[in-house]
């Protein structure tokens, strides 16, 4: 009998895929692995597997929420009440609520605000000259501010809650009293902001949710506040580290970084393309619960077990994307799975593909000579986290 593999794989090494998707990839079925808290589950690397197991109506997220038994790559288990722990009913009640401010008319509709607020981080860090630490330049600061500002959140507070949202999303790097005591404090806070909503009622979302909660019934006090806490964290962590991600990806590959600044007309297919070559997290941050036997990706799936989707290793799969070790920024078609699929697509996956659009084309636009101000050996990666990304990206132009 084959032994259960650890999960993750391996150690992350920069953006390199993991070497074992080749050879999971190439397999009929699911793959047994131990996660390092609330022990073995099924993986599932291929596209097809993937998109099976997440569009599966026997397939439930809600049995994960609160669960110490949940296989995991974090300490603590994902609570109750949350979007991301909803199924059926409830799951589509609160998504279509939080969707109305995710429309892509509204977003197209803010794509001019967006490109103020790149070229004013730009301006900056231009007049300040080279080099510069482009993370903290414009990765942070640019998500932070749009989310802040589509939300109603007080940018001032932005310190407070980055440090929430990296005790949140660490694996390894914080123990469970300091996420607890992270989770418990930044709930407060938004308790806080809604209490400020209702006293006085403001034209953002929070203020929207505030009123569907009060005035229509639609949803309850702690769906509202973990809503908002959702979307807060959603709407910047991975933006932020990918903008930082893609360039380092385009510096190193000089063909496909001239092909975008001679023909920033092809931006939006280089954002998928991007999407799908550069591995946004460390592993899938835990599993989903089987709610019946059900015979998924070449297995019998048993009821309780827990499924894990690698939607990185998905966007290696040679069935779906020829020579995909390849960057191609042209590639077409390109369904890549990098921002979820079925009934949990991501929410704002039309935000974030605007704000890497415009973070990308601008920084090429405005800084024609951009290149990394230290040998890529000297990079600091971020460690202990569920998102991969870089402490810093010191460039010059």
């Amino acid at each position: 009998m084959e032994a259960i593999r650890p999960y993750p794989l391996g150690e992350p090494h920069r953006l390199d895929p993991d070497p074992a998707y080749r050879e999971l990839l190439g397999r009929d079925a699911l793959t047994r692995v131990r996660l390092p808290h609330g022990g073995p589950a099924w993986l599932a690397v291929r596209h097809d597997h993937v998109r099976e197991v997440l569009a599966s109506p026997v397939i439930s997220r809600g049995l994960a929420a609160g669960n110490p038994e949940l296989p995991r790559l974090m300490p603590e288990p994902p609570p109750a009440g949350t979007i991301m722990t909803l199924d059926g009913a409830a799951h589509t009640r609160v998504r279509r609520l939080a969707a109305k401010a995710f429309t892509a008319r509204r977003i197209e509709g803010m794509r001019g605000e967006i490109q103020r607020f790149v070229d004013e981080l730009v301006d900056a860090m231009d007049a300040a000259g080279p080099p510069a630490d482009l993370v903290s330049r414009v990765a942070v600061p640019l998500p932070l501010r749009v989310i802040c500002t589509l939300l109603g959140v007080p940018l001032a507070d932005r310190t407070r809650f980055r440090s929430f949202t990296e005790k949140v999303m660490g694996t390894t790097a914080f123990g469970s009293d300091e996420v607890r005591t992270a989770m418990a404090d930044f709930f407060g806070y938004l308790a806080g902001l809604v209490a400020e909503r209702r006293a006085t009622p403001a034209d953002d979302l929070l203020g929207a949710l505030v009123l569907a909660r009060d005035e229509e019934d639609r949803l309850g006090e702690q769906e509202l506040i973990w809503l908002g806490v959702a979307l807060l964290i959603g709407g910047h962590e991975t933006t932020l580290n990918q903008i930082s991600n893609f360039v380092y990806v385009l510096l190193g590959h000089p063909d496909q970084l001239a092909d975008l600044r001679a023909h920033p007309e092809i931006a939006p297919r280089a954002v998928e393309e991007l999407l799908r070559f550069v591995p946004t997290g460390a592993g899938s941050a835990h599993a989903v619960i089987a709610t019946e036997d059900v015979e998924l990706g070449g297995v019998t799936v048993r009821r309780g077990e827990g499924i894990v989707v690698d939607l990185g290793a998905a966007g290696y799969d040679p069935r779906v994307f020829p020579d995909p070790y390849r960057l191609d920024l042209r590639r077409e078609p390109n369904h890549h799975l990098a921002l979820g699929h079925s009934a949990h697509f991501c929410l704002g996956a039309q935000l974030a593909r605007v704000e890497l659009e415009l973070a990308l084309t601008t920084l090429l636009r405005r800084l024609p000579g951009l290149r990394l101000a230290v040998p890529a050996g000297e990079l600091e990666w971020n460690t202990g986290g569920l998102i991969r990304g870089l402490r810093r990206l010191p460039v010059t132009w």
